[in-house]
This record gives structure tokens, sequence and C-alpha cells, in this order.
């Protein structure tokens, strides 16, 4: 089965999401054994049908990926999907890729330039690649995405608007919707929010950014979200259970 296909056929995937920038092979060993036990738990407290790894970052200009991910794809039996912050993030050495579209943003270099530019690496790639139109939603905290992009992310309180963002990017052939409020956001993505973009798209809905707390993960699978994706909260913490 496919990682897409799963992700629609499964209610609840957590995506731990790991930064080869702040996680270095030397570490490789002690993050495994913290994450067997990690995982087991959280799958069981959320009642999770899958759990992946999601890898990325924001420039990771020192690491070399296909090293990085070689080394690491032998502690651990998940699949290892890619979550690029440009095209030079893009490795054979993983199972799949989130080709991402930053639609919330008007900047086309993260509309369809870095995405061309991803095009010569991958057009005999193995990688199963999974267009995903990524909107940036204010967490209240200036993200690295922003940073990097030079885009600005859409205000909660313009819920029809990151609505209609989210349909056109369902309508512009994207198998995927991301709503990302950032890494350490003081304010996670609302649940009134995720209801209306999952009953106004047909497409699998991912939650990432500002989630620390079982709870708040907890609604918004209630919500409809199909992953959520968890990273500071595990980056400060190997043991969280939230």
């Amino acid at each position: 089965m496919s990682i897409l296909q799963r992700l629609r056929n499964c209610n609840r995937t957590l995506g731990i999401l790991v930064d080869p920038e702040k996680l270095c092979m030397e570490d490789f060993s002690a993050f495994a054994k913290a994450m067997s036990t990690t995982t087991s738990e959280l799958k069981r407290k959320l009642q999770l049908d899958h759990i992946i790894f999601l890898i990325g970052g924001s420039t990771m200009e020192s690491i070399n990926l296909d090293k990085w991910l070689e080394a690491f794809r032998k502690t651990t039996q998940l699949e290892l999907l890619l979550f690029p912050g440009s095209h030079y993030q893009i490795s054979e050495n993983a199972d799949g890729l989130l080709f991402l579209n930053l639609i919330s943003g008007r900047n086309p270099q993260y509309l369809i330039g870095e995405q061309v530019k991803a095009a010569e690496k991958l057009r005999e790639s193995k990688l199963e690649i999974i267009p995903t139109a990524y909107i940036l939603v204010d967490g209240g905290v200036e993200t690295a995405v922003a940073r990097v992009s030079e885009t600005k992310p859409i205000a909660q309180n313009e819920e029809e608007h990151i609505i209609d963002t989210a349909i056109a990017g369902h309508l512009m052939g994207n198998k995927l919707i991301y709503l990302e409020a950032g890494s350490g956001a003081r304010t996670a993505v609302k649940v009134d929010i995720i209801s209306k973009v999952v009953a106004a798209t047909n497409v699998p809905v991912i939650v990432g950014g500002g989630l620390c707390e079982l709870k708040e993960i907890e609604e918004r699978f209630n919500a409809g979200v199909k992953m959520v994706v968890v990273g500071t909260a595990i980056e400060q913490n190997l043991s969280w259970i939230g």
C-alpha cells in the first residue's frame, strides 16, 4: 500500500518531524531507543493507526542528506517521508516526498521555482511523490518557513480565506492539504478552521505546529485530520508522550 493510500485509509496517523540539522548521526542509537518506547506509548494513548517520520528542515546547508538518511534508515522500520524546504532536500534514500506548493504565499520561488528545480532530480525517481498544498497559518510567532520563503501566514480570523485557499489547492490537483502553524507556534491551527477545511475538500488534511498536548492532538483527529505532525515537543523531550 502506498503512503498516500495509507493516509487516506487510516483515520489517525502521527507524523514525527525530524530535522537532520538538529539530530546528529552520533545520536541515532539513543534516539532510536527512546523512539521505540515513545511511539509505542503514543500509539496506545492516541489509538494511532500509523506512525511515520517526516524528514526536513529550513536550510540543511551543512548536511549530506543521502548519507544521513542511509544511516537513519538502519535505525527504524517506520517509513521516511521527505518534507523539503528546498529542491536541495531530496534524496532517494527515503520512501516518499511531499511535493510542496506554498499556496498561502505569493512568492513564485515557492509556488513554482523550487518545484521546477526539483523536477530534474525527480524525473526518474523511485520516491512516492505526493503533491501537497502547503498553507501557512499564523501561529503567533515568526516561523522559519515565513522567514525563508519571505511570505506571510494567513491570520486565523480569516477563516474564509484559509478555506478558499485549501479548496484552490485541491482544485489544482494536490493530493494533500497541509495546514501549518509553524514550529514552536503559540497557537495551533484552530479546530473550527480544520473542521471547515475538511468539510470543504475531498483530500486528506495534515495539521502541524504548536501541538504538544495529547488533548490538542485528539481534538484535531476528531475534527477529521488524517495526520497530525509533532516536532518541537519530541525534539525537546525524546520521552514525550503528551
